[in-house]
This record gives structure tokens, C-alpha cells and sequence, in this order.
């Protein structure tokens, strides 16, 4: 049985997700009291762990499954040139990711991750946003649950990514429905516009808000009116992360938009989740900073697929690692002063 059967049902789901395991998270905290350092002396990976122990339930937690998702889907607004690249582009990659020849294949393995592709009816594109919604409700619904179903319930941290040429245009088009501002303040060059390709994909997104009010200020409705099947599957997974207790790592801007949209329809529903890093792309510094999410990384990288997610996962096994390994001074012997 689904777990939801349209965005009403879904912001039900939302709205009964727990919350984190505050026994767990105190005796996480104990314990890294205890640990054989100065307090506070490993900075934000000693939060980070607590935080990832309190998900967990378990004040002594383990990091050893971690899951890397990656969903595609093509964009109708690609017939208003706003991407480098054409939509064709989108499968391909599909096909170099399934044949492990993608950065994110190499990140994956590098951190012992089990990396999933899901591509989602890319011989049938969205609507173009700028003539009417982009999904029909049953669309919408159909990719939530995909990515719902696509988390792997043995998991113990989620990194969510994507792929799906022309959907920096929509994650821009999100940001400004959910966050306001002007277009410019969310459009950035993407596959590598030029400036008159940021002109144009500025004018893109103002015509799909135009075209679409009630995406203003509604998390669900801009997803479905602006989004992409990719960003809707993102945010099932993130959804069904929680439902689950397993902690998610959020990529770069196109993530965090389809992330935005749930944290629009229940406030605290990210608190399971951690930015993994600042992406170069235009307006994701901003985004980040209206989610009140920190990122654990800032490598200049732009890539999408969850590839700073996925470096990202390092940081929290170190986290996990000290946290869980550490001997306190008691078991080693060492005077606390």
C-alpha cells in the first residue's frame, strides 16, 4: 500500500514524523563529556555526532550503511534554452552513473556507500512551467513515493541527489515561490549559461511564478507547480529518512530547494538533516542561510549528482567515529583533572 495518495495525505505524513530521541542524544552528550580531550576541543564534529546519535537512537552509534540516492528526470522549461546542455544529457548521465563511471560512483565508493539510480519517466518530461503547472497532483504523488520507497530501511545516513538538465532553473523558480526576493537572487549559470542565459532563465522563472501563484508560500503546490519529478522524489526520500530515524546529508542547491518545500510544510521536519556542503551555484549560499543550515564542507564544487553529500559523509563517519571509539578517561585510565 502507498504511503500517501495525494499531497493532503503527504502533509499528513509529514505532520505525524518523530521527532529525535532526546534519551539517546543526552547520553550521547555524556559520553563525549567523558571522552579523553579537552571539551569541545573536535568543534562541530563533536554536534555532529551527538546529533547523528540522538537520529540513531543510540548514544554509542555506528556509521556502516550509508545509502546515496540519485534521481533523474527532464524538464519541460528546457524548450526555453535555459540550460548548456541538451535534455538528452539527462539520460546519458544516467547511463555513465549506472556504468559507475560518474564522480559521485567514485565518492560513493571511496566512503563505502550503496549508490541507488532511479530515473523517472524521462521520455516524458514536465510541463513547461511557464504555460501552467509543471505536475499533475498524480505525478507529483507518484515521484514522492518513488523516492519514499527508494530509501533502503537498513540505511544509517542518506545522501540525496539528482540529475535532470534544466533544474537549477527550477530549484531557482522554488526558492523564490517559498522565500521571495527577486528571480536574480536564486537564478545562477547552472550547466555554465552565460549572462544573457541568466537574463533568460531569470525571465523563465518570474513567468512561472506568474503563471503559477498558488506555489507562492506553499511548499507542497510549488513542488508540484515548479518542480521536477527528480526534486519531488528528493523530497519523499528526506520524508521517509525521518519516518525511519536515519540521518539525511543534504546536497547542493537543487536539493536543498526540494528540501525547502518540506520544511515550508512542517517547520522542524529537517531536523534530521545536515547541509553537506556550499555549493558554488548562485543561490544555494542564500538558501542555506534562510534553512538555518551550516555546511559541514565549501569546495567550490557545482557538480549536483549528491557529490558534496557524498564527501561529505567522511565528515559524519569521523564524527561517529571519535564519539563511539573514543575511549572516556575512566576506560583509559587518564585523570580528567
Amino acid at each position: 500500500m502507498p504511503a500517501f495518495t495525494s499531497l493532503a495525505t503527504f502533509q499528513t505524513v509529514l505532520d505525524g514524523l518523530p521527532t529525535i530521541d532526546a534519551v539517546a542524544e543526552q547520553g550521547a552528550s555524556a559520553r563525549n563529556s567523558q571522552l579523553t580531550k579537552p571539551p569541545g576541543a573536535l568543534g562541530r564534529l563533536e554536534t555532529l555526532a551527538i546529533w547523528y546519535a540522538g537520529w540513531r537512537g543510540m548514544a554509542r552509534p555506528r556509521l556502516t550503511r550509508p545509502q546515496v540516492l540519485i534521481f533523474a528526470g527532464n524538464h519541460g522549461i528546457t524548450a526555453q534554452s535555459v540550460s548548456a546542455f541538451p535534455a538528452e544529457v539527462t539520460e546519458q548521465m544516467v547511463l555513465n552513473f549506472q556504468a559507475g563511471g560518474a564522480a559521485v560512483n567514485q565518492l560513493s565508493a571511496a566512503f563505502g556507500a550503496q549508490l541507488d539510480v532511479y530515473p523517472l519517466s524521462l521520455d516524458r518530461p514536465t510541463a513547461d512551467f511557464t504555460k501552467g503547472p509543471a505536475m499533475t497532483e498524480t505525478d507529483c504523488v507518484a515521484a514522492l513515493q518513488l523516492g519514499w520507497d527508494a530509501v533502503d530501511a537498513e540505511a544509517d545516513l542518506l545522501v540525496t541527489g539528482e540529475m535532470g538538465i534544466g533544474n537549477t532553473t527550477s530549484a531557482a523558480a522554488l526558492a523564490l515561490a517559498l522565500l521571495g526576493g527577486e528571480a536574480a537572487d536564486w537564478v545562477g549559470r547552472g550547466t555554465g549559461v552565460d549572462a544573457a542565459g541568466v537574463v533568460n532563465k531569470c525571465r523563465v522563472v518570474e513567468a512561472g511564478l506568474a503563471m503559477n501563484p498558488v506555489a507562492r508560500g506553499n511548499g507542497l503546490q510549488a513542488l508540484r507547480c515548479l518542480g521536477g519529478r527528480e526534486l519531488a522524489a528528493m523530497a519523499g526520500a528526506i520524508a521517509r529518512a525521518r519516518q525511519a530515524r536515519i540521518p539525511v546529508v543534504l546536497d547542493g542547491f537543487i536539493c536543498c530547494a526540494a528540501a525547502a518545500c518540506l520544511q515550508q510544510a512542517r517547520g522542524d521536519v529537517l531536523d534530521h538533516t545536515v547541509a553537506g556542503h556550499l555549493s558554488a551555484e548562485g543561490g544555494h549560499g542564500k538558501l542555506l542561510e534562510r534553512m538555518e543550515k551550516a555546511p559541514l564542507l565549501s569546495l567550490g564544487m557545482r557538480l549536483g549528482e549528491g557529490s558534496g553529500g557524498a564527501v561529505a559523509i567522511a565528515v559524519v563517519q569521523a564524527a561517529v567515529a571519535c564519539l563511539s571509539g573514543m575511549a572516556t578517561f575512566a576506560e583509559a585510565g587518564v585523570s580528567d583533572g
